[in-house]
């Protein structure tokens, strides 16, 4: 059982679930990375472009896939070919102008120039993201919990005057919603995926930038597309996707892979995003790799259907 969550109660995994995830791990493709965020990160060479990139391209991704990679692309250009020169050059007033009319849903320019600043000084402070990380990092610990309560707590309380004008984040912000916390229940889905893009090794999706943290500290981002396939597979038995939720699945997960539970969470969440998995259509099911286990519209681990 995984040290992470010795109090849940669950039912064993099907022995044919991990050769199944195996299968549909070793199956992604070019095609899929080019439908999600982290793709506009794979597009700089540079390890410090891509870290950078890797945070804003996290941060916006909610919403409409089309919609989150138009507004990435934008961001980007306004950028030019450093996303790191830029941050580290960053000035709020011609930020401003530059991102005046940037509207990505609720977040607009405003949002986004305090990103900026945020970055700018993560890199004064450290050096890189991940060294102003692992200041708040636990090497001993089981999972990645307690640091980003540290790490978002630490980005919030960061001074965005040249931005908002006043000392504190003004409540009509949405910025903090770029740095949500376990310690408020979130899923911390957005933050849990830039942590899998850049801690896991590079496979060819992943970006393997970092090596101070534990590919197995990892906890899986949830969002409603994992929310629904996790719970098809017996991952999970929650019904909200929150930090619960995410370190439950986890957990099950750990079970598979102990050195790499996230592994397999690009794959599961492309059955959705790029496969067409909505949990009620069964034309999807006739290809996927994990109908045998699962208890969608015509998965087999839901029992034979009547009049089938």
């Amino acid at each position: 059982m995984s040290p992470r969550l010795s109090i849940i109660e669950k039912t064993p995994l099907s022995p044919d679930l991990k050769p199944l995830l195996d299968t549909l791990y070793a199956n992604r493709s070019q095609q899929h990375l080019e439908n999600d965020p982290l793709s506009r990160s794979r597009r700089f060479a540079d390890a410090g472009d891509r870290e950078v990139a890797a945070l804003i391209s996290s941060a916006f991704a909610y919403g409409n896939v089309k919609i989150i990679l138009k507004s990435l692309d934008g961001i980007f250009r306004m950028m030019g070919p450093s996303p790191r020169r830029y941050v580290e050059r960053f000035d709020p007033e011609e930020g401003a102008r530059h991102f005046a009319g940037f509207k990505h849903r609720f977040n607009d320019g405003r949002d986004l120039c305090a990103l900026l600043l945020a970055l700018r000084r993560m890199l004064e402070e450290s050096g890189s993201i991940e060294a102003f990380f692992c200041r708040c990092h636990d090497p001993a610990a089981p999972d990645i919990t307690g640091t980003l309560t540290a790490f978002s707590a630490a980005i919030l309380g960061l001074e965005y005057g040249p931005i908002f004008g006043e000392k504190g984040i003004p409540p009509d912000s949405y910025f903090p919603f770029f740095f949500p916390s376990p310690a408020s229940g979130s899923a911390c889905k957005r933050l849990c995926m830039f942590l899998r893009w850049v801690v896991r090794p590079d496979d060819g999706i992943d970006l393997g930038l970092w090596q101070g943290i534990s590919p197995s500290q990892l906890i899986v981002p949830v969002d409603l597309h994992i929310r629904r396939i996790a719970r098809s597979l017996a991952l999970t038995s929650r019904n909200q996707a929150d930090w619960k939720m995410a370190r439950e699945i986890t957990a099950r997960l750990w079970e598979l892979d102990p050195d790499d539970p996230v592994k397999y969470d690009f794959s599961l969440c492309h059955l959705g995003i790029s496969e067409g998995c909505d949990g009620k259509s069964r034309e999807p099911c006739t290809v996927c790799g994990v109908a045998p286990v699962c208890s969608g519209p015509l998965g087999s681990a839901q029992g034979p259907r009547k009049g089938k």
